[in-house]
């Protein structure tokens, strides 16, 4: 499943505000208190990012289920006919149950721990003049139209990607799985197994057989 997926800006802003932050946090205790004026742009940013936050929740569920949906839907595939369907539908709903709670447990967390870890970044990288641009541009209605679109950009090209080089990538591709399994002494996946991406869409619960 490809994983890679183009987010909202704002989810875009968080995740680089996550990646950074490590470094800033090493830093957090000698720095100097932030001016009252910039603390409070600050606090406005990460209010903002709170979208972004549950989007970065789902994600790392989606990680978490994708191992689980793939190996479900092959020990499926070995399950009586009349079996299959009742089967599948308690893994699902098992599935959806941990989704659902994982999501809320990892937002509020996440809620919990923003402004702790994202305030030493924000604070080294930006100052209070870009500070406002940043929050002018994100409330604005274009930037909300931007978002929008950058999402409907992002969920029509994997599949573009996909088709456009399959007939070059998917020899190669079998061929490295031949030569996987040989080496391994198991059967190739059959020749339908490499199919197009699912654009962004999450990790799929076990399909009915």
């Amino acid at each position: 499943m490809i994983q890679a997926k183009m987010m909202m800006k704002k989810s875009l802003i968080a995740a680089a505000l996550i990646v950074a932050a490590g470094s800033a946090l090493a830093q957090a205790a000698s720095a100097p208190a932030i001016a009252p004026a910039k603390l409070a742009l600050i606090n406005k940013l990460i209010q903002i990012q709170q979208p972004g936050i549950e989007t970065i929740a789902k994600g790392i569920v989606q990680q978490m289920l994708s191992g689980v949906a793939q190996a479900a839907n092959q020990a499926l595939s070995q399950q009586p006919a009349d079996k299959r369907e009742a089967l599948a539908k308690s893994i699902k709903a098992e599935m959806d149950k941990f989704a659902e709670e994982a999501v809320a447990t990892l937002k509020d967390r996440g809620q919990k721990v923003a402004a702790p870890t994202w305030t030493p970044v924000i604070d080294e990288r930006f100052s209070e003049d870009e500070l406002k641009a940043i929050i002018s541009w994100l409330e604005s209605p274009v930037s909300k139209k931007y978002q929008q679109s950058a999402i409907e950009m992002g969920n029509a090209l994997p599949p573009k990607m996909f088709n456009d080089t399959k007939s070059i990538l998917e020899p190669k591709y079998r061929a490295l799985e031949a030569s996987v399994a040989k080496q391994l002494g198991i059967q190739p996946r059959p020749a339908n197994a490499a199919s197009a991406p699912a654009s962004t869409a999450p990790a799929k619960a076990p399909a009915k057989k």
